[in-house]
This record gives structure tokens, C-alpha cells and sequence, in this order.
């Protein structure tokens, strides 16, 4: 194949800018564990706030409480157990965990051991959402 210099240049120019593009766009997606039983509605306001603080860290929030409530009864033991599994498949497909709150409930606890036996980057913040050391 005889391909001209000015092609050649072309050809290889874009393939170099697509992988600039690529990597310049590339944003962790990272699983936001916070409380969610108890106090749902002020837990679920703090829950929007961190997600929002995951967007402005230039990060992709998952954050299964902000969403399987909707159509699930996390009242319903089935059910929450059901969910809880599917927060297991997300969190398999996060590079991070978010802790935030300064608190860790029982299903936060079952998050923060996978993400542990996983060997995931687990990074904790205060209800502040100011980055600290693991809770005690």
C-alpha cells in the first residue's frame, strides 16, 4: 500500500488526538456510600449533595440509594436484600468508594468489606464532604 506522507500525517494525527480526546474525558466512576435508613429524607438531600460533590471532583457518581428506592420497598426485607445485591454488581464496576458521613450503617458497613476484600480505593469524607481518615 503506497499511502502519501500528507496522509500519513493526517492518518496518525488523528489517531493521536482521539487518544488525547479519550484520556482527557476519562472520569472514574465512583460508588457514593452514605446512610440511606433513618432519617431517609435528610439522608437522601445528603446523598444528591455528595453525588453532586463526585461531579465536581470530575467523577461519575453511582449512587444506588438515590435510585432503587423509587421503585423498591427497602422496607420489604426481599426486597432490600434484592437491592443490596444489585449495589454488589455496581460496586464491582467502580473504580473508588466514596464513604461520606462520618457514620457507617449496617449496609454501608457490607459495601466498605467488599470494597475491602476487592482491594478497592476507598476514600473517606465528613459530612462536609472534607476528604479524612478512616472513621474510627
Amino acid at each position: 500500500m503506497n499511502i502519501d506522507k500528507t496522509t500519513y500525517k493526517a492518518l496518525t494525527n488523528i489517531d493521536h488526538k482521539e487518544a488525547a480526546d479519550k484520556k482527557a474525558a476519562y472520569l472514574p466512576l465512583v460508588y457514593v456510600c452514605s446512610p440511606y435508613a433513618g432519617d431517609i429524607e435528610n439522608n437522601v438531600k445528603n446523598a444528591k449533595a455528595y453525588s453532586r460533590y463526585a461531579v465536581k471532583e470530575n467523577a461519575i457518581p453511582v449512587t444506588p440509594h438515590l435510585l432503587y428506592p423509587q421503585f423498591m420497598d427497602d422496607g420489604n426485607d426481599a426486597e432490600r436484600e434484592m437491592a443490596m445485591r444489585f449495589n454488589y454488581v455496581l460496586l464491582g464496576k467502580c473504580t473508588e468508594l466514596w464513604v461520606f458521613g462520618g457514620v457507617v450503617s449496617r449496609g454501608m458497613a457490607r459495601e466498605i468489606g467488599i470494597a475491602k476484600k476487592r482491594r478497592m480505593k476507598i476514600r473517606w469524607f465528613d459530612h462536609a464532604m472534607k476528604e479524612v481518615n478512616e472513621y474510627a
